[in-house]
């Protein structure tokens, strides 16, 4: 009686080399981000952008606040935000040391 050889599986995916792979995030909404913190980085202290809601492309609120605030951690900027019916506000806060 002798051993029976196994037979490989069939692989489904290909195989790619880790160093090869762009490890950076974006995501859809990444334009707009790197907008607003283009702005954000030159807007004097004690002043907010104001983000009109009707010119980010149909993006809610809430996917906006996060993918700001995402941006604005991955940057290294500390930002506080504000919203009402029409507008979205950021600005930026003195990180505490």
């Amino acid at each position: 009686m002798g051993k029976e050889a196994k037979s490989q599986p069939v692989l489904k995916y290909r195989r790619v080399e880790v160093a090869e792979l762009d490890k950076g995030r974006r995501g859809k909404h990444h334009d707009l981000v790197q907008g607003i913190l283009a702005e954000l980085n030159m807007a004097q202290a004690g002043s907010a952008l104001e983000i009109p809601l009707d010119d980010v492309g149909g993006i809610g609120l809430a996917n906006l606040r996060s993918a700001i605030h995402r941006g604005a951690s991955t940057a290294g900027i500390s930002i506080e935000t504000l919203a009402d019916e029409k507008n979205f506000y950021v600005w930026k806060i003195a990180e505490l040391k």
